[in-house]
Formats: C-alpha cells, sequence, structure tokens
C-alpha cells in the first residue's frame, strides 16, 4: 500500500526482454529489501535484485499493456514511492499500485503560481470521480477539484498543482496529449460495488415479491427501494453520485 506522496525521482537506466520486461531503475531510496514493493509513476513494482544506486524489477505482459510503463523509454524519468510502513502518517490516501487505466491531459493552464490540469478518464472510471475527492496521477496523491457531470459523453477531472507538487514531481511537466497512468481511489470503488451489489438485491427481491401473491402493496421489495433510496442519497450528498 501506498500514499500517492513521491518520494523521489527515478531514472530508467536499462530495459530488456519482450513480453516480460526486466528493468533497471536507478533511484535514490536509502536501504532497498528484496521483495519489496515500489510505486514506479503509479504501478506497484518488486524488487527482484538490488543494485548499486538503483534496483532492477520485472514488468509483466500485463503491466506493460495496461500502464504507460510500456512505452517508457531508456532515460526517462519516473516517480518513485516505496510501501508505507503500518503506523506511519497518511499524507495522501490509499493507493495500491493497481493502475485502473491511462488518461489523457487534455488542457492545461496557469492560475497564480499553480498548474491547472484537465485530464480525459476512460469512461468506466466516471463513476469513480468525485469532487473534492481524491485520484493518483502517475502515482501521485491529487484532489479532484472538478469532474464530468454524470451520464456526460466524456469523463474528465481537474487537479490543480501546487508549486511544492510541481517541485517535487514531474507533474508540472505534463502537457496536452501525454498520457499518465490513474488509480481511483479504492473507498470509490468498494462504494459503487456495494451499490451495484444492493441494486441487484432489490432487483431480484422486487421480482420475488411481485411473484408472491397476497403480499402487500408495499412488502420487503418496498423496504429494500426506502433503503436504496436513502442511501443513494446520502451518496449524492457526499459527492460520490
Amino acid at each position: 500500500m501506498f500514499t500517492g506522496l513521491v518520494e523521489t525521482i527515478g531514472v530508467l537506466r536499462r530495459r530488456s526482454g519482450g513480453e516480460v520486461a526486466r528493468a533497471l531503475i536507478e533511484a535514490n531510496l536509502g536501504p532497498l529489501s528484496l521483495g519489496e514493493s515500489i510505486s514506479v509513476n503509479g504501478a506497484c513494482l518488486t524488487v527482484d535484485r538490488i543494485a548499486p544506486g538503483g534496483f532492477e524489477c520485472d514488468m509483466s505482459s500485463e503491466t506493460l499493456s495496461r500502464t504507460t510503463l510500456g512505452a517508457l523509454q531508456v532515460g526517462a524519468r519516473v516517480h518513485l514511492e516505496r510501501a508505507t510502513p503500518l503506523g506511519a502518517r497518511m499524507g495522501g490516501h490509499v493507493v495500491l499500485g493497481h493502475v485502473d487505466g491511462l488518461g489523457r491531459v487534455a488542457e492545461r493552464s496557469r492560475a497564480g503560481d499553480a498548474i491547472r490540469l484537465r485530464v480525459s478518464a476512460p469512461p468506466e472510471l466516471a463513476a469513480y470521480l468525485a469532487a473534492k475527492g481524491s485520484i493518483a496521477v502517475d502515482g501521485a496523491s491529487l484532489t479532484l477539484n472538478a469532474v464530468s457531470a454524470a451520464g456526460a459523453a466524456e469523463a474528465w477531472f481537474e487537479v490543480m498543482l501546487v508549486p511544492h507538487t510541481i517541485e517535487r514531481t514531474l507533474l508540472g511537466e505534463l502537457r496536452p496529449g501525454t498520457t499518465v497512468n490513474l488509480e481511483v481511489d479504492v473507498l470509490a470503488r468498494y462504494v459503487a460495488r456495494q451499490l451495484e451489489v444492493a441494486s441487484l438485491a432489490s432487483l431480484r427481491s422486487r421480482s420475488s415479491g411481485d411473484a408472491r401473491e397476497g403480499d402487500d402493496e408495499r412488502g420487503n421489495t418496498g423496504e429494500h427501494a426506502d433503503h436504496d433510496e436513502r442511501l443513494l442519497a446520502k451518496l449524492r450528498a457526499g459527492g460520490f453520485w
């Protein structure tokens, strides 16, 4: 587990292989342990060999096809973060290092000393985007300032890069057209799953209730529907819907 607070910038010094690639990443992360997890641009990778001034890791075909790491060229700089130890401060948000999809920078503008970015997101991630919620962009924890409306033809979100973020990460170098790794907030993912399961349960209950003769006009079906509506109202009020 990570927090989305980039520790340092590493450099891809070597890569080899085909469907499974092996990478040598130069990094100043202090003493490393074999088998530990490191977030590389938001993708969780395992230290397979400790090298002088860095580490080696393998990137599976899944990682190469679903993240920006597949197109990473030797010499490219990357965000690095070691796994968060239990009891440490959670300065960002819960980040698993499991990339959910690729986004594309659509707009970039200055806002005083900060930079505003609008990022297009895959439509299947729209349900997990909520204003004032969190998202990891290339492994960096950011707050969603604005999101596309529910049901919009295209999904997008806006984030603000403050001077500290610009100085400590590579996000300030992003330009329109650049592809980035996205990981949605795991809490939003579970909320969406709970809603899906509750909705299916309600439909099944309603169907079985309609099939039973002599049921009360409301019966269990009405109770489930009222519960669902109350839950949805609370989630909408909290910005999750």
